[in-house]
């Protein structure tokens, strides 16, 4: 098992693809296996319900529901730990800075380019890697 952050661009890929091997759903499945254990705080969720109830997006409310759940219920909430250089998108802050208040965790991400070169800045295929489930 893992720690990770994950970026809301991983879940609207994983719920708008029909391709249940992408990368993407292959991390959501870990993620309700148990195999991936999220790291959040109110930001992040307040995020993930913005953007994943976006119409245009057209993710099934049952779907993104449960997910919410599964987060609130089996994840880690878990502050801040600040981090003083500008990011290309200020937006995705939050999601670096709980990333880096725990060892050893992951912040899975398809905008790598959003975040600073850091080993613990992964996209979903590297994640993957990670966990041996290539």
């Amino acid at each position: 098992m893992v720690y990770a952050v994950i970026d809301t661009n991983v879940f609207v890929s994983a719920y708008m693809t029909h391709n249940l091997k992408s990368a993407t759903s292959k991390v959501v499945q870990l993620l309700f296996k148990g195999e991936i254990n999220i790291l959040y705080n109110d930001e992040i969720i307040a995020e993930y319900v913005d953007v994943l109830s976006r119409p245009h997006l057209r993710i099934n409310p049952v779907e993104r529901d449960t997910l919410l759940a599964h987060i609130r219920k089996n994840g880690i909430y878990t502050n801040r730990t600040s981090f003083g250089e500008l990011l290309i998108d200020e937006d995705d802050r939050v999601f670096y800075e709980v990333a880096l208040s725990e060892e050893d965790s992951f912040l899975v991400t398809g905008n790598l380019k959003h975040f600073p070169i850091d080993p613990r800045v992964v996209t979903p295929a590297q994640m993957l890697q990670i966990l041996g489930e290539e």
